[in-house]
């Protein structure tokens, strides 16, 4: 079944690139909202934006961040499958 057992190293890099593009993706929307807006992005316990500028910001930021969490993921995913098989591996089967 896809997804049951198999490499942990791969697994963990995937997690690592994942977290790591969600931490970036997170810095770059935060700037680029400032830059658009004048304004910070709105805080979940911040009273003074309005609902609409806090929906909003939500609907930018998740998407923004899971958007770069699956492209990290299957950048990673690529790039280890490409290191396990190399060329002089494959010449011994």
């Amino acid at each position: 079944m896809p997804g049951k057992g198999g490499d942990y190293g791969s697994k963990m890099i995937n997690a690592l690139a994942g977290v790591a593009a969600a931490y970036v993706a997170r810095k770059a929307i935060g700037f680029a909202w400032t830059k658009a807006t004048g304004r910070p992005p709105p805080d979940s316990e911040e009273r003074e934006a309005g609902l609409g500028e806090a929906l909003a910001w939500a609907v930018v930021i998740g998407a923004g961040v899971g958007i770069a969490r699956v492209l990290a993921a299957r950048l990673a995913a690529r790039q280890t499958g490409k290191q396990l098989t190399s060329p002089a591996d494959t010449a011994l089967d």
